[in-house]
């Protein structure tokens, strides 16, 4: 069976239209999304209206982040996030709201652990983005495959029974075999605002089977969802990420 792994959307409709269809036409039929629904783009409610009827339907979703900080408060987040976080709160609906109180940190299938960012303390947000940090989510879990987002940015790291952690930046369309013995920390990039320098929309397919994973990229309207971001009103950079993916 495949599944599709579906990060940071960031309220971003079309980008999440655009995969969802795209996935579907490929033959997926399970999703796992691994959190930030909201925040940054201009479609939050649809953004949650859509997981939700996924997450219905039997899909899993986890806690992102920014999700978290429509309830729990911005502290942490820079100028920019908080803002749009505030400019977010007030467009969801209560039973939105009640949907993402009750997300969980993470999902366990099999020999696999699903996150938002990291196994190492998921509740922390750390952002995996060098072998030092790929090392501690490592050391926080015994799963051979470790699936998250948080970073925006693509990359794949493995570690050798010897011990040997290396990382990359996979190559989209390009199917990856997780084999064992070898563990695998899989950094899907983003659905709603990559930034990779590839505006493209960014998500994960696994093949359960076979254990293998295939970073697919996706082109939208982009220039739609940056300019509904600007009407919006919030911060001019959002708008401009959409479009330069960075």
């Amino acid at each position: 069976m495949w599944i599709g792994l579906f990060s940071d959307i960031h309220a971003n409709r079309e980008a999440l239209e655009a995969s969802l269809d795209h996935a579907r036409r490929a033959g997926i039929s399970r999703f796992i999304f691994l959190g930030d629904y909201v925040g940054y783009g201009a479609d939050p409610a649809f953004a949650v209206d859509t997981v939700m009827r996924e997450v219905e339907a039997g899909a899993v979703a986890l806690l992102g982040n920014h999700d978290a900080a429509i309830f729990s408060g911005t502290g942490g987040m820079n100028s920019v996030a908080a803002e749009a976080i505030d400019w977010t709160r007030p467009k969801l609906d209560v039973t939105q709201r009640e949907f993402l109180t009750q997300l969980p940190l993470t999902f366990e299938d099999s020999n696999r652990l699903f996150v938002h960012a990291s196994a190492h303390a998921p509740e922390r947000w750390e952002y995996i983005t060098s072998v030092q940090s790929a090392s501690r989510s490592f050391m926080a879990t015994r799963a051979q495959a470790t699936f998250c987002g948080h970073v925006h940015v693509p990359e794949l790291f493995h570690l050798s029974p010897t011990g040997k952690l290396a990382g990359f930046q996979p190559v989209q369309a390009v199917e990856i075999p997780l084999r064992a013995p070898r563990r695998w920390l899989a950094v899907i990039g983003s659905v709603g605002q990559p930034r990779d320098y590839n505006p493209t929309a960014c998500y994960g397919a696994l093949d359960n089977e076979r254990n293998a994973l295939t970073y697919v990229r996706v082109p939208y309207d982009n220039e739609t969802a940056a300019r509904k971001v600007r009407e919006a009103g919030l911060p001019e950079i959002l708008s401009h990420r959409l479009i330069e993916g960075a």
